[in-house]
């Protein structure tokens, strides 16, 4: 049996090396495929402009296409485009459907700002942009393929997402009595639960919520991070941010969780204190 990986990343690199150690041939769709480890077979491609060539006997689907910049253009080209070939390829397989398929996609859709709860019920009301381009790739796959599964991940940090604790360690985070809720979900943990829902014997739902326990407000984390580092409160800056994405929501896992996943990180405290550690480094 393989397991593929399209769009073979840090995330899906995580996801490929946790199949491996269960047993499974996994084979992993990339531009750059030297950049894989030995575990995970690769196959150098541009999705955005190819249809790969997958193995008769492909079972489980991860797609995981990252756009290249933050525009609509590159979205559509990743997440679009990329999902159709990814697709395209799966019905050349002679009528030999996989057993699962997951893709990965992103919180963003829910453009909500009033801090209110969400969950796998409340409707999708993405800005119009790049968030709208992932919400299409999602009914794209559930029309092409009802059965399959979409993993909605909030804002992802561990190794190599570092960018907050680099901001603290500089004196360049602040806190803001304007602060809106973050939802994280350690790099670890997405992957984890990317294989328990591919694994389990119970067939997951159209979709889940990827996210911890704990929405916070952002506030918090600078503060806890200072204090982790042993830094100086942070400085307070009131002025408004525009580039802010995500609203100001918070994240239920309750669906998630009632598939029996256990997080190694359930909340931010737990995942940061590992990265500050030095723990949680596995491919890096």
């Amino acid at each position: 049996m393989t397991v593929v990986i399209a769009g073979c990343g840090d995330l899906g690199i995580e996801v490929g090396l946790r199949f491996a150690e269960l047993g499974h041939r996994v084979m992993g769709l990339r531009r750059n495929i030297d950049r894989l480890p030995a575990a995970i077979t690769g196959q150098s491609i541009d999705l955005t402009r190819e249809q790969p060539i997958l193995p008769a006997d492909t079972e489980l689907v991860v797609v995981a296409i990252a756009a290249g910049s933050p525009t609509v253009d590159a979205y559509r080209a990743a997440y679009v485009d990329g999902l159709r070939h990814v697709l395209d390829a799966l019905d050349a397989l002679d009528g030999r459907a996989p057993r699962r398929v997951l893709l990965v996609s992103s919180t963003a859709v829910y453009d909500i700002n009033d801090a209110s709860w969400v969950d796998e019920q409340t409707p999708a009301n993405p800005k119009p942009g790049t968030d709208t381009v992932l919400l299409e790739a999602e009914r794209m796959l559930h029309a092409r393929i009802p059965t399959a599964t979409v993993l909605r991940l909030s804002g992802i940090y561990g190794p190599g997402r570092e960018r907050l604790i680099t901001q603290v360690r500089e004196g360049k985070a602040t806190v803001s009595a304007a602060s809106r809720h973050t939802n994280r979900i350690h790099r670890d943990d997405a992957a984890a639960a990317i294989v328990h829902l591919l694994t389990r014997d119970e067939a997951p739902a159209p979709l889940y919520l990827g996210v911890d326990h704990a929405p916070i407000l952002m506030n918090d984390v600078v503060t806890f991070l200072a204090a982790e580092l042993g830094l100086p409160q942070p400085s307070v800056n009131d002025a408004p941010s525009s580039s802010q994405r995500g609203g100001d929501k918070r994240l239920s896992n309750r669906l998630l969780l009632e598939t029996g996943f256990t997080f190694s990180f359930p909340t931010y405290q737990e995942g940061y204190r590992a990265l500050l550690d030095g723990r949680g480094t596995r491919h890096t």
